[in-house]
């Protein structure tokens, strides 16, 4: 059981922002930058492009208003998406608000972000959502 596998059980509490049948997305608790959202089919597949196409499909529409979220939440020109995969051997989607292709360098220090300040990011995002 993957990590991820846990935070959608609630075996380990996240900070959720959205959930569907098929996908569940939170915040990550060491982000790049505030506002850095994963979203993660629930079922466990390693490799992104494992998932099958009907999966990768809805994956995107599942992220889509969470992104325009974003968007309203955090001054930015977009919300970036990446897939990397490399920590977690559970598929999943990043997405952070970013001015410039360098915001998405995951070689970059990752941010120490308390307790309050994680639900304060979160409530941000959901408020965007609910518009």
């Amino acid at each position: 059981m993957t990590v991820f596998t846990k935070i959608i059980s609630g075996a380990i509490p996240s900070y959720r922002i959205a959930e569907s049948e098929h996908f569940f997305a939170f915040l990550d608790i060491y982000p790049q930058v505030e506002g850095h959202v994963l979203v993660v089919p629930k079922i466990e597949v390693d490799k992104f492009f494992d998932l099958g196409d009907t999966y990768l499909a809805e994956m995107l529409v599942f992220a889509k208003p969470i992104a325009q979220a974003i968007e309203k939440s955090f001054p930015c020109n977009r919300c970036g998406m990446i897939v990397l995969g490399l920590e977690v051997p559970h598929a999943h989607l990043h997405l952070l608000p970013i001015n410039t292709p360098s915001d998405l360098n995951f070689n970059r220090n990752k941010l120490t972000v308390t307790h309050g300040k994680l639900q304060e990011i979160q409530q941000k995002i959901l408020a965007a959502m609910a518009v």
